[in-house]
Formats: structure tokens, C-alpha cells, sequence
């Protein structure tokens, strides 16, 4: 199943998004379980949030793996959420 991860930054975050970036790069990149990935960004182009689309079982591992994001650990998020998402188009 397809599950939309959708996290906003703390007001005031970027230099802790910045610090953690490369551990959550490596963290997606050795992950089996990220189909999609990318920053939200404001209009001035800077990141504010994150959308990661996960191809796992349940919703219980994608809690898991989210539990586990070293931006999340970092207390990086405002919020959080998980959504079963149902691919269309791509």
C-alpha cells in the first residue's frame, strides 16, 4: 500500500532541517520502503516541510518507519501526518 507522509517544519526550523539533512537523505536512500520524495517549499523556494510517498504494508510500518526519519527525531515537525494514498496516474 501507498502512504502519503506529509510533514510541515517548526516556525523557524531551517537551521535544523539544514544539520539533519544528510542523515535523512542517507536514511531515504537506504530505505526500501520510499517510492517518492521531496521538500515542501515556500514561495520563496525555501523548504518548510517534507512529502515522502512509502510502498509498505500497513499503516503500523509506516509509523515505524517515520518514528525512525532523523528529521522527526530532531524535532524537526510542526506536524505530521499518514495517509493511505491510491495511485492513479504514474
Amino acid at each position: 500500500m501507498f502512504v502519503a507522509l506529509m510533514a510541515h517544519d517548526k516556525p523557524g526550523a531551517l537551521e535544523v532541517r539544514q544539520e539533519n539533512r544528510p542523515a535523512h537523505l542517507n536514511y531515504l536512500k537506504s530505505s526500501d520502503s520510499v517510492a517518492q520524495a521531496g521538500p515542501l517549499l515556500d514561495a520563496e523556494g525555501t523548504m518548510i516541510g517534507s512529502l515522502i510517498i512509502l510502498d509498505v504494508p500497513d499503516m503500523q510500518t509506516a509509523q515505524a518507519w517515520a518514528d525512525k526519519d532523523p528529521y522527526g527525531q530532531a524535532g524537526l515537525f510542526q506536524s505530521v501526518t499518514l495517509t493511505h494514498w491510491n495511485r492513479v496516474i504514474g
